[in-house]
C-alpha cells in the first residue's frame, strides 16, 4: 500500500499535539503485574482492571504467589473483569511458568513471551513496550479500526496490520502510536459513534468514520 509521506506525517503531528505525553492506563509495579493486568484486559476496561489488580497484587503480588494462589481465589477476585475462568487458568499458568521456566523474570523478548499461557502478540507487545522500552506496535481494536478508517491498512488481520505499520510508521514513533491511537479512539473515533464533526484528521480520512 503506497501512502503519501504528507498524510503519515500529518496524523503523527495531529496526535503528538493532541497526546504529547501517553503511558499505558494499566497500572503495574513491575513487568510481571503489567502481563498479568494486560492478560485480565482482554474485552473488560482500563478502569476495571485496575481496580481488581490492586486487590489481586495486594494477595498475590509476584509469579510466586500467584502460581500457588488457589484458583477459585483468583477467580473470585478477578470475576469483575469478564471471562474469568479462563483468565484466572491463565493467570495461575503463567505466573508457575515464569516461576520455574524463566527463573521468576518476565521474559524480555516475544518469542518467549508469546509461548506463555495466555499471551498473544498484543500482550506481548504491550509488556515489552511499556515495561522494558522497546519499540512496538500494539494492535488493539482501537489501533485496527482507526489504522483502517485512515486508510493505512485494508486488512482485519491484527498481526498483518503491524507488520504493515512498521513499514509506514518511523520506528521512533511506534510506542507512542499505539497509545495515540488508542486515547484517539476512545476521545474522538468511537466504534459506533465517531465523532467525526470534531476530528482532527477529518481532511485527510478517506471513510469519514466509516468502516
Amino acid at each position: 500500500m503506497k501512502l503519501s509521506a504528507l498524510k503519515i506525517k500529518t496524523i503523527l503531528e495531529v496526535l503528538r499535539d493532541r497526546y504529547p505525553v501517553v503511558k499505558t492506563q494499566l497500572e503495574h509495579e513491575t513487568p510481571f503485574q503489567l502481563l498479568i493486568a494486560t492478560i485480565m484486559s482482554a474485552q473488560c476496561t482500563d478502569n476495571q482492571v485496575n481496580k481488581v489488580c490492586k486487590i489481586l497484587f495486594e494477595k498475590y503480588p509476584d509469579p510466586e504467589g500467584l502460581s500457588q494462589a488457589p484458583l477459585t481465589q483468583i477467580k473470585q477476585i478477578i470475576y469483575s473483569t469478564g471471562f474469568y475462568n479462563n483468565k484466572a487458568k491463565n493467570i495461575k499458568a503463567c505466573a508457575h511458568a515464569i516461576l520455574n521456566k524463566h527463573q521468576a523474570k518476565v521474559p524480555e523478548d516475544m518469542g518467549r513471551l508469546i509461548k506463555l499461557p495466555g499471551v498473544g502478540r498484543k500482550t506481548a507487545n504491550v509488556v515489552l513496550s511499556a515495561a522494558f522500552g522497546h519499540k512496538t506496535i500494539v494492535v488493539d481494536t482501537h489501533v485496527l479500526r482507526i489504522s483502517r478508517r485512515l486508510g493505512l491498512t485494508k486488512s482485519h488481520d491484527p498481526v498483518k496490520i503491524e507488520y504493515e505499520l512498521m513499514e509506514i510508521i518511523p520506528k521512533r514513533s511506534w510506542n507512542d502510536l499505539s497509545l495515540q491511537f488508542i486515547y484517539f479512539g476512545r476521545e474522538i473515533c468511537d466504534a459506533k459513534k465517531p465523532l467525526c464533526e470534531n476530528c482532527p484528521l477529518l481532511k485527510i480520512c478517506p471513510t469519514k468514520g466509516k468502516g
